[in-house]
């Protein structure tokens, strides 16, 4: 059973200065599943997620989780679209979230070399993080965030940078994890990404949710005309 989900976003606003960035958002997200932001470039994607996460401050609104906000967002856990990298090895790395919930050193670091194996990254485990080519570093972004368990992950174009092969080893880090029961939440410009991974789908549409449907009736054809151009490739605005 969740702790922390349902999630309902009511008139939640991003501002900057003048400029909204996304909202307002009225939007309930349920306990299971892979849910997919999508839209146009500047629809207020990844501010979406931002939001929700708690790293960029609500301008208005409100966003109410299951439990307080506080031991929601300590349940959670963010990947960058650029990964962000310590200048640690790749163990380094990957213990060190451990490290700071209080776990042994001795513990931290066998379950740093196990999370390194998973991802593989077994053989790279003194290898600087900074050194690691994209790929690598977005696996090893992966693996540090999922290694504390969190019950929710938001990713924000986890694999924009990527090549086919890499991509596709995200992917199946990413499929694991759902099967495991992690709750992903996840922005994404590659649509055979997105029906490859979403159970939902949200399309973004002038900072607005146009869009909130299961990802059968969303690329089953069933999608709003906004949306259908969206996926054919047009100029939506």
């Amino acid at each position: 059973m969740s702790n922390i989900f349902p999630v309902t976003l009511e008139g939640a606003l991003l501002r900057q200065k003048s400029k909204v960035l996304v909202g307002p958002i009225n939007l309930t997200l349920q306990t299971k599943g892979v849910t997919v932001v999508i839209g146009p470039n500047g629809a207020g994607k990844t501010s979406l997620l931002r939001m929700m996460h708690g790293i960029a401050r609500l301008s208005s609104g409100t966003i109410t989780w299951a439990c307080p906000s506080k031991d929601a967002r300590a349940h959670q856990a963010f990947v960058f679209q650029q990964p962000i990298m310590m200048r640690r090895s790749v163990l380094g790395n990957l213990a060190y979230p451990l490290r700071l919930s209080g776990i042994p050193r001795a513990q931290a670091q066998d379950r740093a070399e196990h999370a390194a194996i998973e991802v593989g990254l077994g053989d790279m485990l003194q290898r600087p993080a900074p050194f690691l080519s994209g790929g690598e570093q977005q696996k090893l972004a992966l693996a540090r965030a999922l290694i504390t368990s969190p019950e929710l992950l938001f990713l924000d174009e986890p694999s924009a940078s990527l090549d086919g092969q890499a991509t596709r080893e995200i992917e199946e880090i990413l499929t694991k994890a759902a099967v495991g029961g992690t709750r992903l939440i996840m922005s994404t410009h590659d649509m055979g990404q997105a029906r490859r991974l979403a159970t939902e789908v949200v399309f973004l549409l002038k900072g607005s949710v146009h869009e909130h449907c299961s990802a059968e009736n969303f690329f089953g054809g069933e999608a709003s005309s906004q949306g259908q151009a969206f996926l054919n490739g047009d100029i939506v605005e």
